[in-house]
């Protein structure tokens, strides 16, 4: 663009409105920040490495590599996985056996299907979902189930009573949400992580969510299938 110089107050105006106008055309450096870098992964081998390489489409070798680290850090953050850091623990592999859980947690049939209601407690995979025929009407969660001689009794169970608000007479714990189905065994919500060593004292653990979105479907009556072997326990 040519600007014309001239000598008097109406054209000096002229000219500096020109370069100002010119000037608002150019990109302001203080806007174009550069993006941050994605921070290094850095963890080691995890216990369960070569389950969660075989899930996230890695080479299955049993040892963590940087892609590994982020492959897995990727699952850990499109899944919740807290913290989301790239190692293959009990937490990211429990949540991977939920996942791959979910399009038909009983693809194995070890659940029976009935016309009403039924609560299917899987020991060998610490899940927990609800069917109504083939149907699953509450979907797959992870569980913590009984530990080594204090094993969640399997077979058919009904549950029988129900407390929103129980605390364990034995133990003084909270029992949020507490649907007994055998004895003083129950469905109930537990405070906490789900994925530490060890297990219940024969109650069905969930987290505390996924224990009243359950508490809001079943009713007394319900039928409870317990079926498997937790990881862990004798047979």
């Amino acid at each position: 663009m040519a600007v014309r110089q001239g000598t008097g107050p109406i054209a000096r105006v002229a000219v500096l409105g020109a370069l100002l106008a010119l000037a608002g055309t150019q990109p302001s450096a203080a806007v174009a920040a550069p993006a941050e870098p994605e921070s290094a992964c850095g963890a080691g081998t995890g216990p369960y490495q070569r389950e969660l390489e075989d899930h996230v489409g890695r080479p299955v070798d049993g040892v963590q590599s940087t892609a590994d680290c982020y492959a897995v850090r990727a699952f850990q953050r499109a899944n919740g996985v807290s913290p989301a850091d790239g190692y293959a623990g009990v937490a990211t592999y429990r949540t991977m056996l939920v996942v791959q859980a979910r399009p038909d947690p009983n693809a194995a049939g070890d659940c029976p299907e009935r016309d009403h209601r039924v609560t299917c407690v899987d020991l060998d995979r610490q899940l927990l979902w609800v069917q109504r025929g083939s149907r699953v009407v509450f979907p797959p969660v992870p569980i913590r189930t009984g530990r080594d001689y204090q094993e969640t009794r399997t077979g058919w169970h009904e549950v029988y009573w129900r407390n929103k608000d129980h605390v364990s007479s034995l133990y003084g714990t909270r029992m949020p949400h507490a649907q007994f189905f055998d004895g003083g065994q129950a469905l109930h919500g537990a405070p906490g992580s789900l994925y530490g060593t060890g297990g219940s004292a024969g109650c069905v653990n969930l987290t505390e969510p996924d224990a009243k979105r359950l508490w809001d479907l079943l009713a007394e009556g319900d039928a409870v299938y317990v079926w498997g072997v937790k990881p862990g326990t004798e047979d």
